[in-house]
């Protein structure tokens, strides 16, 4: 589908039925902030899937507004028989950057929400015009292909399915259709605020216009790229699945393999690692990056990260570096971003690294795996006393799981 402000109802409700061609899995979450994307897409949602939506909100709490806006979908919710939970934010670091905090924040508040409801899949109501948007901003950055191929229709998070139905249509089609049904929405005051790049952008895509540079156009010209950039993460799978290896959450390849790698699939290969390893949300800089291959080249160990890069016999070991992983969480919970630990509940008991002092307490760990990477597993603690470390060989009846394997993980993200 083109972009285009004048998609009929129909085409509203086709691009939704295309989300889950077989049908929805289950019960489905409805990111709704007010506004009109949101809402448009929540009001499509109830109507394509009427006994499967469950609506939710997170307030950040950076405008004096948002409590009410949230309150507001509370009620159309109420009012339209749909569930519906408000998440807050408890605020920003110290230090670093608000909006990127704020988005990250969002989406830990929305998998953990979908995770607490056995929700597997949840929509966002991104637009064309945000496409758009995006793409002028990451412009302006320089970007290469990943950044200039924009918001990607579905994507991953910590065991969610994220999907954005709505990134071939307009924004003004969807207020044209919560006009013609009667449901009001919320303007942000930001979207106008020049201190926000967004913002800035949004007037610099208007100005555009005229010369044949709007919205509906960039966003088809992003779909293209998009094209492109999925056939080189395909290449990069296929390389993934045929040549690198799994091993207690670490990855293994063989240094021939990656010497005879073109330039951007060795790069491409070394940004799904960390990121499938450390659970970063966007690929190191390109200095870092280049450092890194440069040492990789030579044989040399490396970090970077949180993955630590070592050599045995000319086969290169990519595991978590053991300074970095996460601390300890309810034994229900998600460790290190993400690993899981099914097998019996066991009262007070923690889920933390299996660590140096742990591995001692795993008699048959060599036969696992190195100790390096063993390490950094996930362990079942109570106390100082070790329940389970199914990696290293302790704990009949327990699995440790990661949410994909390697090769998914690159096509998803």
């Amino acid at each position: 589908m083109t972009p285009s402000d004048g998609v009929p109802e129909a085409g509203l409700l086709t691009a939704l039925s295309a989300t889950f061609p077989d049908g929805p899995p289950g019960r489905i979450g409805v990111a709704v902030s007010g506004g009109g994307d949101s809402m448009a897409l929540l009001h499509l949602a109830l109507r394509v899937f009427p006994q499967h939506v469950l609506a939710l909100t997170v307030d950040h709490g950076l405008r004096p507004e948002s409590a009410a806006e949230a309150a507001q979908v509370a009620a159309f919710c109420a009012a339209n028989g749909v569930s519906h939970q408000t998440l807050r934010w408890h605020g920003p670091a110290p230090t670093g950057n608000l909006m990127a905090q704020a988005r990250q924040a969002r989406i830990d508040l929305m998998a953990a929400w979908a995770r607490g409801r056995g929700v597997t899949d949840i929509l966002l109501g991104h637009t064309a015009d945000d496409q758009a948007e995006t793409f002028l901003m990451t412009l302006a950055r320089a970007a290469g292909l990943d950044g200039l191929s924009g918001l990607r229709p579905q994507f991953q998070a910590q065991g969610i399915r994220f999907h954005r139905p709505l990134l071939q249509v307009m924004r003004a089609a969807l207020r044209s259709y919560l006009a013609a049904e009667g449901i009001g929405w919320v303007d942000d005051p930001t979207n106008e605020d020049d201190r926000y790049a967004r913002a800035r952008t949004r007037k610099t895509l208007a100005a555009l216009a005229p010369l044949g540079l709007d919205a509906g156009t960039i966003a088809h010209s992003v779909r293209n790229l998009a094209m492109s950039r999925q056939a080189l993460q395909a290449s990069v799978a296929d390389i993934a699945r045929r040549h690198v290896g799994e091993l207690a959450g670490s990855l293994q390849v063989d240094g021939e393999v990656l010497d005879g790698l073109t330039d951007d699939l060795h790069r491409r290969l070394l940004i799904g690692a960390l990121r499938w390893i450390a659970g970063a949300s966007h690929p190191p800089r390109e200095a870092q990056l280049d450092r890194l291959r440069a040492r990789l080249a030579g044989r040399q160990e490396a970090t970077l990260g949180g993955v630590r890069f070592f050599w045995a016999k000319d086969r290169l070991t990519m595991a978590r570096e053991g300074r970095a992983v996460g601390g300890t969480v309810a034994q229900a919970g998600i460790w290190d971003g993400r690993w899981t630990l099914q097998g019996p509940a066991v009262q007070g008991a923690t889920l933390g690294p299996l660590g140096a002092k742990g591995l001692r307490l795993c008699p048959e760990w060599r036969h696992h795996g190195p100790a390096a990477v063993l390490a950094t597993t996930p362990a079942l603690w109570v106390g100082e006393t070790l329940v389970a470390a199914p990696l290293a060989g302790v704990g009949a009846g327990y699995t440790a799981r990661l949410p994909q394997p390697f090769a998914e993980f690159i096509l998803s993200h």
